[in-house]
């Protein structure tokens, strides 16, 4: 005490700083006893709840203390993304946060609810995901309706269910990481007008693409083996499908409801197709099989178009011939209103 008195000068302010530091010594013993203990959860959770642990990023990226992480249970020492809790419209996600890199974005990472979760807000116009990052999970920006532009990176290889469902982007390139396309990843993005798929993807899941009504044309790479239920279902604005000689099954209502297909071609690959796949489809004039269908599910309703007040305009007439002695592989055509199909 001899020395602090002689620091500080009067017995009062010794006092006053005497417990002071006693009060931080305290602390310190506390949280060193406390650290060697802590469990790798606990320390999520602490990483959950911290604003701006470490320092912010510099240059274009976000602060760190704009986003809410977690760890990644499937990348050691990464952190996923579990909720985006700045202001800004324009997010450039940072790498590493807390110096543990980013390698995930999480579950409704970005929705953001007002009013108990029963109103979702939309205000993201813009996301670069770095590089670190190979996967987006489930919902991760779903309903962000004023998302007009995001970055996909060479990591990414996976995108979860409804990741993007309801965007607000015109175009989209998956990088060719990616190997497959969630159920529903893509869903009601209706100012989709192109999107770029890789030859890296083999899956096209359940609704991947349901309501983009804008959506003109696709083109599904060699590398797909199967094209999910309901895939492009209600894409009305769709007029060109390319489905390339790798796939071998199409599943039931994969192009229901694309009023604007006036034709497309099944490959020699093919040899399962699902019911009603071509139901509403009220323009389609004329089908082009390369090879026998053999799957048990055809039966004659895949090809039945009916208009939205459920009339029938051409039934299972296209079933018949192709199944009649002298049907099988071809084109088969019908006219504009007509019910008829005939092979050229």
């Amino acid at each position: 005490m001899k020395n602090v008195k002689s620091n500080w000068g009067s017995f009062a302010t010794v006092k006053l700083q005497a417990q002071r530091h006693s009060l931080l010594a305290i602390a310190l013993i506390v949280t060193a006893m406390l650290l060697p203990g802590c469990s790798k959860k606990a320390e999520a959770q602490e990483l959950k709840g911290s604003s701006a642990a470490g320092s912010a990023k510099t240059g274009a990226y976000n602060s760190e203390s704009d986003f809410q992480i977690d760890w990644d249970e499937n990348v050691s020492g990464g952190v996923i993304i579990t909720k985006y809790i700045g202001t800004k419209n324009e997010v450039n996600i940072p790498p590493s946060i807390q110096n543990n890199p980013v390698t995930g974005i999480g579950r409704n990472a970005f929705i953001i609810f007002e009013n108990e979760h029963t109103k979702v807000i939309s205000f993201v116009t813009k996301v670069i995901i770095p590089n670190t990052v190979t996967s987006i999970g489930d919902s991760a920006f779903v309903a962000c309706t004023k998302l007009t532009s995001v970055t996909i990176p060479n990591s990414v290889t996976s995108i979860g269910r409804s990741a993007f469902g309801g965007c607000a982007f015109t175009s989209i390139t998956i990088p060719n990481s990616v190997t497959s396309i969630g159920d529903a990843a893509f869903g009601n993005c209706t100012s989709l007008i192109s999107i770029t798929i890789p030859d890296s993807v083999t899956s096209i899941g359940l609704k991947a693409f349901e309501y983009c009504t804008s959506l003109t044309s696709v083109t599904i790479p060699n590398s797909v083996t199967s094209i999910g239920l309901m895939a492009f279902s209600n894409c009305t604005s769709l007029t060109s499908v390319t489905i390339p000689n790798s796939v071998t099954s199409i599943e039931s209502l994969a192009f229901q409801s694309c009023t604007s297909l006036t034709s497309i071609t099944i490959p020699k690959s093919v040899t399962a197709i699902g019911g009603r796949i071509f139901e509403f489809c009220t323009n389609l004039i004329s089908v082009t099989f390369e090879s026998k269908i053999t799957s048990d599910y055809f039966d004659g309703k895949e090809f039945k178009i009916r208009d939205f007040q459920n009339h029938v305009i051409a039934d299972g007439d296209l079933h018949t011939k192709y199944f009649a002695s002298d049907g099988g592989p071809g084109t088969y055509k019908r006219f504009a209103n007509g019910t008829t199909w005939k092979k050229q």
